[in-house]
């Protein structure tokens, strides 16, 4: 057993698998003490370095392409800060941080584990049901569906459309932006209908704008993570290593984007009729649905 314990957590390895664990410290994010202990495989590591610094180093944990869904979903955009592969190191633990590096490099060697992308997800990703509570509302995931309950301060629109509730079946991907705190971010859930029509964040009924508290917000990406580990791999909706009908299917066909069209200006023309739109709004609103198509 491969052991480093310091005050941002513990990484443990035990020849087949590396277990990290957040640090109780306040100083760990939010993030990472919500996510909770993380157990991957080492067929899912591509690498790992020690990088020495002059105060505290730092140990990098590389996963493989496709292996994570929680890099999947946040593209490598989640601040390094809650990361949950990188730790830093006290200066005194130098030594012990580049054996657990050594440890985890000679398994790799040893087992043979391939660098190529990985063709399954091979980490269970977040566990449900999760619920994160952001600025523009509340998302849950229970494994199956997705329920966003809008705030009082969400846009008219969502509000008039109620809480919205997609099936995993429905959705196509996730598209995921943190708040940065200078920038808003946001949570996307596309569906076969919607794939071709994206209305901004703030008006979109499937999507949280993420405004407020960046550390809140951040949790967000707990859920992104959690519906992309049930969403088909990135490898069979690309096509690259499957032929390309799997990946026609993804979308709604070319015909299909007319009646699609139809169905988003006639709810709009409804919510205008019912008094839950402006003119003003209704006419802003109806622009960015056609310039989406």
């Amino acid at each position: 057993m491969a052991e480093i314990i310091q005050r941002d957590g513990t990484w443990a390895f035990d020849g087949s698998t590396v277990r990290i664990t957040p640090g109780l410290h306040r100083s760990v994010p939010l993030f990472r003490q919500t996510y909770g202990e993380i157990a991957i495989p080492l067929e899912a590591v591509s690498g790992i370095v020690y990088e020495p610094e002059r105060k505290r180093g730092r140990l990098r944990l590389r996963l493989r392409e496709g292996a994570d869904p929680l890099l999947q979903a946040t593209g490598g955009r989640l601040p390094e800060s809650a990361d949950p592969y990188k730790l830093h190191v006290d200066i005194d633990r130098s030594g012990v941080a580049e054996y657990v590096a050594e440890e985890i490099r000679r398994a790799l060697l040893l087992d043979q584990i391939p660098k190529e992308p990985a063709k399954t997800y091979l980490l269970a990703g977040p566990p449900v049901p999760v619920s994160v509570r952001s600025s523009d509302g509340t998302v849950s995931f229970d494994g199956t569906q997705v329920r966003i309950d809008w705030a009082d301060t969400s846009d008219r629109v969502k509000r008039a459309t109620g809480p919205r509730i997609i099936a995993v079946g429905d959705l196509v991907q996730v598209e995921w932006l943190p708040n940065s705190g200078y920038e808003d971010g946001f949570l996307r859930f596309v569906t076969r209908e919607t794939v071709f029509s994206k209305l901004p964040p703030e008006k979109d009924p499937y999507a949280l704008d993420l405004w407020g508290s960046a550390r809140r917000d951040l949790l967000t990406a707990l859920v992104a993570a959690a519906v992309t580990a049930r969403l088909p791999h990135p490898s069979i909706r690309t096509g690259e290593y499957v032929d390309r009908p799997q990946l026609a299917s993804a979308v709604p066909p070319q015909s299909d984007h007319h009646d699609v069209l139809l169905r988003r200006l006639r709810e709009l023309g409804e919510l205008h009729r019912d008094g839950v739109l402006t003119d003003e709004e209704f006419a802003a609103t109806k622009a960015a649905v056609l310039r989406g198509f």
